[in-house]
Parts: structure tokens; sequence; C-alpha cells
């Protein structure tokens, strides 16, 4: 029986409840068995009732003592049924369900599970949970799985699926690892491990399951994201850049590379000159160096007789880098464009020509770079900035503009390096760990919500001075759900009050992307004082007079993306100044906060910000095309993660094309799909 069976077709479900499964993330009869709960509840410990202690919740074995009885108490119904065994007497208690009267027979057995409490002059137990003792127990007499539920669906009745669901395809599901994998890595098998994640027969077996399914999922994971890395490295011959003697053009900076700039510029050159096609991940904080080392890697190339590209996320990101590319190249004679959707068409195609013809020796751009009509002559080094905001997918169709084309992918969003491999797997990781000397760190504060006019005070200050500021604010517009700032009331707020005497802009997702620019270019122009905004400034441009940066309802934000907001100012000799107005202060939030204020280094943060909130909402965008984690936990189980890799290297080393592991394989191509085709189908 295929796994993939539709999950309406399983004893218990049919149309109705499958509608309501789905919304769980469940259609197939593969989704039940990887729907783990999310907590359990140990109900083995069957007691006897002179045992049971008043206000806990405990399990017991006890028969139907007596016939039901129902009472009448205003609109209230109450049923009581007595139970007993040989150690004493228990009243169950059910309101407003007068039907369960007829649900028991008297001397029928039943293990009991509840919170013993004492009413009505006797010790009871209200809305009992209640299986027969000759049946297998699915929520009483064991440990007991907590699933993640959805309105019309109850825990009694998801576990009743799922045991069905195990028991009619327990054997068909394979085991992917052989006996001497297991043994080795001390994995339990996956039948037993599945059966026990769901209903474990002890505390050890959970244990046990739990460890095996972790294991696999990091094993997949890495293991498709290392062949795809290895295609490139030694699959497929790339291109083999001569070396270039950088002497003058690094002359023409006017500024050393830091030590960080120059490692990670080795370790880029060493790939471009390697033969092999690179594919590395260049990270660094907000105002570390990257586009420098881009910049140069460009440079290599044409200098080489190769196109280079670069694409940005924003149309004004593209425009920035647009001006500082042609200001670094114009001495050495190298062509640049800029190809973004705002060019008027006739320009366009005069672009697009000179790119087929090879005329254009560099394209900046956005998104527009892949579209089809773009043909590049001989495209050798491609690179995306900021990263995260492409998908896998794109990064792909940018790639495949040329053959054999090097690959550089930049975010100055600062990953966690255990995060980033999972991320990254199928990418070489390159770090800049240092500013550039001169840079002042940025003072920053926390702040309740009733200093927030001293905040403000402090923003006209700094205008004063010449000085401009940005003020964050998690929403577009007023919610009635969510209790937080909105960037219109904010703005309507502010520009008739406290800021009437000055130039007041603003800018959020919800606005026409010529709208967002024209906001931006007045900024940067320095033609508006203060830019009230939503996060759709994170990943934004350079304004190095822009000294002050206050965000509202700083508790809603992570601790990476306000790091990110954060590296809007400081970007100038200027001392710069970052305010955190909290609304909510519980002890969590002010632990997050402080971290901001102790630190400027984006990976410490970045650590600390995984470490609070967990991987889940950490990157806050999913990695199209790869394979979920539904039981790891990056964070939690890195201790798996680093066995998982080293038995993947050992794999890799051994068997690249998977030949002698045809389960592994046959696993991998479900979960990555199309992402391994003609890598390890040869």
């Amino acid at each position: 029986m295929n796994l993939d069976k539709p999950i309406q077709y399983v004893k218990g479900v049919g149309p109705r409840r499958a509608n309501i499964l789905k919304k769980i993330g469940i259609e197939t009869v593969n989704d039940a068995l990887e729907y783990y709960p999310k907590d359990y509840d140990n109900r083995s410990n069957i007691m006897k009732i002179d045992e049971l202690k008043i206000d806990e919740k405990q399990t017991f074995k006890a028969c139907i003592a007596g016939n039901a009885r129902e009472y009448k108490v205003r609109r209230l119904t109450i049923t009581k049924i007595p139970v007993k065994d040989g150690t004493g007497a228990v009243e169950l208690i059910w309101y407003n369900q007068p039907y369960i009267k007829n649900n028991f027979k008297l001397g029928e057995e039943y293990i009991i599970n509840g919170k013993v409490s004492y009413k009505y002059g006797q010790i009871c137990i209200e809305n009992p949970i209640m299986e027969k003792s000759e049946l297998i127990n699915v929520n009483t007499g064991r440990i007991v799985p907590i699933y993640k539920l959805t309105d019309g669906l109850s825990q009694k009745v998801l576990r009743n699926i799922i045991f069905n669901v195990i028991n009619e395809n327990i054997d068909n599901i394979e085991e992917i690892f052989d006996e001497t994998f297991l043994r080795k890595y001390n994995l339990i098998n996956i039948k037993d491990a599945i059966r026990n994640i769901h209903f474990p027969k002890t505390e050890d077996l959970l244990k046990k399951s739990k460890y095996r399914l972790i294991f696999q999922e990091f094993f997949l994971l890495q293991l498709g994201l290392n062949l795809i890395k290895n295609k490139y490295k030694s699959f497929r011959d790339g291109i083999k850049f001569n070396p270039i003697d950088l002497t003058e053009f690094l002359r023409s900076l006017h500024f050393k590379l830091t030590n960080a700039q120059e490692r990670v510029l080795d370790e880029i050159l060493n790939d471009m000159y390697s033969g092999k096609i690179m594919n590395r991940l260049l990270q660094g904080d907000v105002g570390s160096g990257k586009t420098i080392i881009a910049a140069i890697a460009m440079y290599v190339a044409v200098m080489n007789k190769y196109q280079a590209s670069i694409m940005a996320p924003t149309e004004i990101l593209a425009k920035q880098h647009f001006a500082t590319l042609y200001e670094l190249y114009k001495k050495f004679n190298i062509k640049i464009e800029l190809l973004t959707g705002s060019i008027s068409t006739k320009r366009r195609n005069e672009i697009l020509e000179k790119i087929k013809n090879g005329d254009i020796d560099i394209v900046v751009g956005t998104h527009s770079i892949i579209e089809d009509n773009v043909k590049f002559k001989n495209l050798g080094l491609c690179i995306t900035d900021e990263q995260h905001r492409f998908g896998v997918h794109q990064r792909a169709m940018f790639k495949e503009k040329g053959k054999q084309t090097d690959v550089l992918v930049m975010t100055a969003t600062p990953i966690p390096r255990t995060l980033a491999l999972m991320l990254y797997g199928d990418l070489d990781i390159s770090i800049i760990d240092e500013l550039p000397p001169g840079r002042k760190k940025i003072e920053t504060y926390v702040i309740s919500s009733s200093l927030r006019e001293r905040a403000y005070k402090f923003v006209i200050n700094e205008i004063k001075k010449g000085r401009q500021a940005y003020i964050v604010c998690p929403l577009i517009e007023e919610s009635e759900v969510i209790n937080a700032k909105s960037a219109e009331i904010v703005y309507n707020e502010i520009y008739k009050g406290i800021f009437k005497d000055y130039k007041v802009g603003l800018i959020h997702g919800g606005m026409t992307q010529n709208d967002k620019n024209r906001i931006m270019y007045d900024f940067v122009d320095g033609q508006i004082d203060i830019l009230v905004s939503t996060t759709v400034i994170e990943v934004g441009v350079n304004v190095p007079n822009a000294t002050v940066m206050v965000i509202e309802n700083a508790e809603r934000f992570g601790l990476a993306q306000l790091h990110q907001l954060r590296g809007r100012v400081g970007r100038s000799t200027y001392q710069s100044y970052c305010i955190l107005i909290a609304y909510s202060y519980s002890d969590i939030t002010k632990k997050r906060l402080k971290v901001m204020t102790e630190t400027n280094d984006g990976f410490k943060i970045a650590e600390k910000d995984l470490e609070i909130r967990g991987p889940g909402e950490f990157f806050g965008v999913k990695q199209h095309g790869l394979p979920e984690l539904k039981i790891a936990n990056i964070f939690e189980d890195i201790d798996i993660l680093k066995k998982a890799q080293k038995s993947v290297e050992e794999i890799i080393n051994n068997d690249f094309t998977l030949n002698a592991h045809s389960s592994i394989k046959n696993e991998l191509l479900k979960q990555f799909k199309d992402k391994l085709d003609g890598i390890i189908l040869n």
C-alpha cells in the first residue's frame, strides 16, 4: 500500500475529517506518520483507588458499580456514574452530556484518567478520559501523545486516526539504513521509531525514537545539500580564471582591506582560480565591506574577458550598487550597466543587445536580470545580494545564465554557523567578522513606552544638528487583533504633532514600488528629516546622514531583525543611536532586548536569538524547495546534527553516486524532488 494514499481512506476519517486534517498539513498517510506529537502525558502508572491523591491527575482501573444518576441544577445537567475496584469507590461526573449514561454497562472494566477532586462530599473525577481495559488503549494506561490541533479536531480523535494509520501501514515503511549503519550510529529501526514516537511503550523507547528520527532528518538534509555542493566541486569543471595582479585596483580604493576582508577575498579567489565551480556564501555584518569584495571578484572576472553580474532585491539597492561600482571601475575602462524594471522599453532593448554582444562587462540589477530575454555572451560570475530575499529557484535561474558560472551569494543577515550549514549546506561559507576601523559603536537604549516623548525630543535634537532619523513600526495600518503601533497611525500622529516643524515621510510594503522609490530617494537626498517605516527598510540603502533609529514595539521583533534595522544607522563617522521602545515589559522581553544594548556583534546577537526563540522563527523565510525539519531542532539537537554530518561525509567519500545505498538514494530523491536530478542519478 502506498504511503501517499489520501488520508480520507483511513479508518475513522472520511471526507469531512479529511478537510479538517488538511488544515494541519495531513493530506496523506505519510503526512500522518510524520505528524509528530508536540508533547506527551504519561498515563502509564495505573494506581489503586485508595492510592489516589486529591488535586492530581492520575490513572486507575475500575468497574462500573451502579446505574447513572442525573440531576438538573438550573440549566445544568449533571450526570454521575459510580466506579469501584477492590480498594474503594469514585464518582465520575459529566456536565451537560446526558447521552453519556447510555455508554456504560454495569460491571464493565475501564482504564480511567483525570484530575481527582473532592466535591459533593465524595471523591470524584470530572469529565474523565476512559477506555475499556480489554482494548488496546490509545488515550489511557500508557504514555499518551499530545498533538497540535485545529478547530473541529480533538486529541482523542486524532490519536485514534494516527493509531489506525500506523496499524494499517507500518509494514509499508521502508528502512533506509542497513544493519551495519544502524549499529554504528546506535539507531533503532524505522518501524519501531515511528510506533514509539507516537505511542511509546516506555520512556526509553521514546528517547531512542526521537534520536532516530532527528538523526534521519539531519542526515537526509545534509546529504542532499552536500551532493549539490559537490556537484560543483568535483562533478563538473568550472571556469579556471587566470590570476590577476590586483595591486593597481587595491591602490585606487584609498583604504586598506581589513584582515577579515583579505581572508575572505583569498577564499573567493582560490575558488575562482581553481577551475572548479565556485558556490560560496559571503556573510558579513552591515557595513563590514562585502560590496568591495564583490567588486574585486567581478574585476577579476572582467580582466579574464568574462562578464559579471550582481542582483539586488530592490531597485534602490541595485542603483546604490551601480553608483558605488561605477566610481570604482571608471578608471579601468570597465563597462557597467543598470538593468531594472523601471527603465524604458527602448533603453532596455539597447542594454539587452549590448549584454548579448558582450559590449557590457558588468550588469547590476534586480530580478529583471533572470528574465528569459536577458542573454549573456559569456557570464563568468553571478552575485546575489541579500540572498534570503531570493528563493533557491531564483538563485538557480540566475546561475543558468552562463555555463559553469561561478556563484557568490551575499547576506548581511548574521546567521550562526550551525544554522548557516543547514540553510546553505550547498554552499561554502566565508564570513567577514570585522568592521572597518573608525566606525563608532551604535549607542542602544531600551525604554518603556512612558518615555516615548523623551525619545522623540532626542530625535529633534539630532535633526537640529543636521542629521536624519528613522522611526520603525511593526504594522502598516491599525489592527483590531494585534496591539501594536502602525506606521500609518504614527505618521499621522507625529507629522501634525511633535514633528510638525520638520519634513516627515512614510514608507511601507503596501505602497507601489514607484512610491517607495520616490520616498527613499527623497530621504537619501535629505529632503525628508524623519522617515516613518515598517521593516521594508531592513534591507535598504546607505544614508550616512541618518543617526537615529527609533523602533516602536521593539518586543515584537526578533533580535536578528532588530540588529538588521539598527544597521541602517551608524554608517558614517557621526555618533549614532538606536532607541528600542517596549510596550510589553515582561522578563523575557527584558532579557531579549538587553542583548541589543550589550553588543553590536550581529553573530553574537544571532546566536542569542536562536537560543531564546529557537530556529523556527529565526530566519523568517523558508528556503524554497528544501525538505522541512519536522522533529529536529537545530539549536537543541546540535550534537545529533554533528553525528549526522560525520556519517554523511563517510558515505559521500565512499559512494558519491549512492549506488551501494539504493534505499537512501530513493528517499533522498523523494525528499529533494527534482533538486538532485543529474547528480546522483548517473
